[in-house]
Formats: C-alpha cells, structure tokens, sequence
C-alpha cells in the first residue's frame, strides 16, 4: 500500500509544486499584512460590554482587508457562519425594487431561503427582485446573456458563488472573473459584485477583490480560520459597500462601533496567519484522495488535471450505498468522534437528507478532513479540507484497502 501511494504521488508532483509555490507568496502577503498592520500581542486581548476601541476586533479588520487587498472589512465571531454572513451582505445591499442578478446559477442550498419566500424574512418577503444566469456547460460565464441583463435590469447587485457547492461544475478563478467584472461596471458601474469566496481563499495568488469585486465573504471556520478559528465569518470590500453592509450587522447608528468578544482573538490572528499553509495541506490532499479514487474507477470533479479554485473535490457514485459508505469511511479517519457512524439526515437549510463526515475540533470546520452530500442524483461525496497532508494521506491508505 505504502509503494502504492508512493506512485500516486509521484504523478501529482507538478501540482504539488505549484501549490507549495502560492503558499510561498501568499504567506509572504499575509505576513507583510500584520507588519504593515503593527499587530502586536495588545491586539489578542478581549472586550466585554459595547466593545468600544476594541483594537483587537479594528486591527484583525484591517488584516484581512489589507491581504485582500480591499479597502475596509468586517471580521467578527458574532457572524455565526458562511450563510449567516453571506446574508448579511444580501439584505445590507439590497431593498425593495432592487434587483439581485447572479451569474453563476442557483446559490447554494442554505442560501436559497435568504432569497425566495413568503412571510420568513427573505429578500423576496422585503421585494427584491431576483434574476438567474447559468454558467455554460463548461463552467465559463455566460458573457452574451450577463451583457444583455446587466444592460437591461441594471442590478444593484451582481452576485457569484466561486465554490461548486452542491453542483458538479467547476470551481470558479478569480482570473476568470476579471473580463466579467470589467463588462458589469461599463454598463452599469453602480452595481455591486459580490463574490461568494467560501473554499477559496488562498487557493491562488489573488482573490476577487483584488480583480474589481465589491465584496467577498466566507466562513472563518473554512480556509481564512486555519483550524484554529472556533466561529466567525469576514466581509472584505470597498468602504462604500462595508458601510451599506455594517448598518445591517449592527444598525444604521452604530455600524462598526459595537460589537465585544471577551475570549480574545489571538486564535482568529493565528489562523489567519496559518491559512495558507494549511490551504496548501488541504488542496494536496484532496489532489492525493481524488487520483486514489480515479485509480479505482471512479469518476472525480474536478479532474485531477484540472488547477484547482477550491479546497473541495466531488466524488460520483452510481449507488446511495456507496456514497454512504465513503463519507463513513472519512468518519472513521477522523480525530474526534471517530466511532461515531453517521448516517442522512434532515439538516436544517437543506431540502435532501444530507449525510455528513464531520470528525473536527471545531464543529463544523471545514477546512478540517471532512466530507458531505446530499442524497440525491447524481450520488456526490463532496470532499475537502485537512489540516495537515499527512492526516488526509492516512485516508487515501485506508481508502486503497477497501475499494
């Protein structure tokens, strides 16, 4: 098993170089932002009450903004995940009449009720006006029908979700994204591009603000937390859209006034720092798993030869059984609650059973070895995260035994 693995890395190797490489000079990024920033050990400190002057909450802003090369951002624990965040950003944005166009299909599944329904508080309860574009079968923009709507609603919002999600189409690149966002501001240089940056923060050299993004958001318990985040979520972007979103965090007086933690930030500093290295540990071994599960016949997304845009690799099956069985296979890879057998189940936001690995030291970490999918055609396990090469490798040697 071990000479086994030893070829199946051998053939990953190019990869695995250009990935250590973007670790390099995204660590480098990271680092010249906390020297530039002047972080020091006062800013790990907590606040109680209000949290006025909580230099530790404005300085750990001001890092990820300065990364992201975004003028102003919102880093807190108080956003209590990815969905949380991602509709704060939506209803700080939008009011009644707008119009919200995404471009990239149907949001993820938890965001979808954020978006349609009647008396639950969603953007369509308050009158916005939801628009759709599919992405080509190919996974590219759909630059004839983005042009002509953009030209025709004039969106207050422009939205794209740069992860699969649930979908078996192609992660998207923020280099990808650059000829779009140029054509979306020429005609209607007042609409808001907001990215959906869940599972791809450091995956390449630059994120989406850094190509005329308005706004990225995601989770700090997926690529931006490093393991080491125990909640939170970020909101990076011009000043004009952080202020809009901040009188919906809080309220219009208060903004970024308010808002204590008492614990400390020192983990959510150090995750940050961690990040990219252990990005690189997570795109590595979902690279390792996918090639092991091609060896056995099975169908993987993206291609292993494909430069990945995210930490996630889906898996298909023809059988629910099977699908079932692998994510019980990374449970029992798992450092805690590695006995534990799960099995589908009603997962609040979710309108399938979903069946979900999820062995983490934060709950739901997803940048830790986990794995998800929901029961439903075509059978996908969606695999990602990894603290460090070494656990994930572990898996792809069990994963060689029993298929």
């Amino acid at each position: 098993m071990v000479e086994k693995l030893a070829l199946i890395e051998k053939k990953l190797e190019k990869q695995f170089k250009r990935i250590d490489d973007i670790a390099f000079y995204n660590q480098k990024k990271v680092l010249n932002a906390f020297n530039d920033c002047k972080i020091s050990t006062q800013c790990f400190y907590g606040s109680t009450g209000y949290g006025y002057g909580d230099i530790g909450k404005e300085k750990l802003a001001e890092v990820f903004a300065k990364t992201f090369g975004a003028e102003k951002a919102i880093v807190s624990p108080l956003l209590t995940c990815g969905t949380h965040t991602i509709s704060t950003v939506l209803f700080g944005l939008l009011k009644r009449n707008d119009i919200m166009l995404s471009i990239t299909g149907m949001p993820y599944d938890t965001i979808q009720s954020s978006i349609f329904g009647k008396d639950n508080n969603s953007l369509e309860d308050i009158g916005v006006i939801y628009k759709q574009i599919d992405l080509n079968d190919d996974s590219s923009f759909n630059l004839n029908k983005i042009s002509k709507d953009v030209k025709k609603y004039k969106p207050k919002v422009v939205y794209l979700q740069r992860s699969k999600g649930y979908a078996n189409r192609l992660a998207l690149s923020p280099y990808d994204m650059e000829e779009v966002f140029k054509l979306i501001k020429k005609l209607s240089p007042n609409s808001f591009i907001v990215v959906d940056n869940c599972y791809g923060e450091f995956v390449d050299k630059i994120e989406p603000t850094q190509v005329g993004a308005d706004v990225i958001m995601g989770s700090l318990i997926k690529n931006p937390g490093g393991g080491l985040a125990q909640t939170g979520g970020y909101i990076a972007g011009t000043e004009k859209a952080i202020d809009l979103i901040s009188t919906r965090f809080t309220n219009p007086s208060l903004k970024l006034e308010t808002g204590s933690y008492e614990m400390g930030y020192r983990m959510f500093y150090q995750g940050f720092f961690l990040s990219p290295h252990v990005v690189a540990q997570a795109l590595k071994g979902v690279l390792l798993i996918g090639e092991v599960m091609i060896e056995k016949g099975f169908k993987v997304l993206p291609s292993n030869d494909t430069i990945m845009q995210d930490i996630v690799k889906a898996i298909l099956f023809e059988k629910e059984e099977d699908l079932i069985k692998f994510v019980q296979s990374v449970q029992k890879c798992s450092p805690v609650d590695g006995y534990v057998l799960p099995l589908p189940w009603d997962m609040p936001g979710y309108k399938d059973q979903v069946i979900m690995a999820a062995g983490t030291f934060v709950g739901g970490g997803s940048i830790e070895l986990s794995c998800d999918g929901p029961i439903r055609k075509p059978f996908t396990a969606y695999i990602q995260g990894g603290l460090t090469y070494e656990h994930v490798k572990v898996l792809a040697e069990k994963l060689l035994e029993i298929y």
